[in-house]
């Protein structure tokens, strides 16, 4: 495993995607309600414990059924608190969420992989050093992002996709397997 893994203190931000990492992903669908989120096993327990790991955990997110018009920005919304809520009750924080509605097809769009998310997270929290931070994600425009900010990756394979190695800085079959190898190293 790569050596930054084992430099990880409370100086590094970690940042999330969220459908495939924090929760079930619908296929060919969008989460739309509370209702239809469904945290992965042992998700709960494993952002407790990458909490206590880093300073800052955001969660980054495209969510283009907004774009679609299948949801509205405020049915996310509160998607998200509920979410928090049951992060917060279970022991766990998220430092702040940050979303981008456009649709995949939109010209000068804030999706991953571009950067606007990363920014807006440095601009809310200037402590934020890149090279100090992870992105971990279960998709290529994930590790995109997380390259084009300077930032770690580390691929969630929770689709037991076929992995190039070379592409990504570590991979993991899940967050909370994520979680359990970060606590086994020392800071």
């Amino acid at each position: 495993m790569p050596e930054f893994l084992q430099e990880i203190d409370n100086s590094w931000a970690l940042f999330l995607d969220r459908d495939g990492v924090i929760n079930k992903r619908p296929p060919g669908d969008y989460i739309k309600t509370w209702e239809e989120f469904e945290f992965l096993p042992g998700v709960l327990e494993s952002i407790k414990i990458l909490t206590e790991k880093f300073g800052r955990i955001i969660i980054v997110t495209n969510q283009q059924g907004i774009g679609k018009e299948l949801m509205t920005h405020e049915d996310l919304q509160n998607i998200h608190r509920k979410m928090q809520t049951a992060i917060s009750k279970n022991g766990g924080r998220i430092d702040a969420i940050y979303y981008c509605p456009d649709l995949a097809t939109d010209e000068d769009s804030c999706r991953k992989p571009a950067g606007f998310m990363a920014i807006q997270a440095k601009k809310d929290f200037p402590e934020i050093d890149f090279t100090k931070s992870i992105m971990a994600g279960d998709t290529p425009s994930d590790m995109a992002f997380g390259r084009n900010a300077g930032m770690k990756t580390v691929f969630i394979n929770t689709n037991n996709t076929p992995v190039d190695l070379s592409v990504y800085d570590a991979v993991f079959a899940d967050l909370p397997a994520f979680a359990e190898f970060i606590t086994t190293q020392k800071a």
